[in-house]
């Protein structure tokens, strides 16, 4: 059976709103990633509170790194969002754990995936033709 879905194309507007909305949340784990890769004492307190062994640090760090570097790249932006959306569902399993505020802590990742599949939404014709939107 072929699909009738045709690719949407994505206007300057769109297309730019969608760099944005994307660059926010791709800055915010970048400098996440790298701040666990820095093995700063706030890092380490982190892990300390939230029960996972500081050894688990260089590896997440690489992990977040790496999903934000697949998303960035407009060939591999949709890999890269599903996995950023699998690092963040995992963030927000561990603040339900622990006991966080529900809506900084707990909803703060899922406010995150919505920016990232937002902004690419806005940005990559694909995905618009994947989930139409109809009006």
């Amino acid at each position: 059976m072929r699909s009738t879905t045709q690719a949407v194309p994505v206007s300057k507007k769109n297309l730019w709103a969608g760099r944005v909305m994307s660059a926010l949340p791709a800055m915010m784990l970048l400098f996440s990633g790298i701040m666990k890769l820095t093995g700063m004492d706030a890092v380490l307190e982190g892990f300390a509170k939230l029960g996972y062994p500081t050894s688990l640090i260089l590896g997440i760090g690489i992990l977040e790194i790496a999903c934000v570097v697949l998303y960035v790249i407009p060939r591999t932006a949709v890999l890269g969002a599903i996995l950023v959306t699998g690092y963040l569902g995992g963030a927000v399993a561990t603040h339900v754990r622990v006991g966080d505020p529900f809506f900084s802590h707990v909803l703060g990742p899922f406010y995150l995936g919505v920016l990232v599949w937002g902004g690419l939404f806005l940005r990559e014709e694909r995905l618009r033709a994947l989930i139409p939107v109809r009006s």
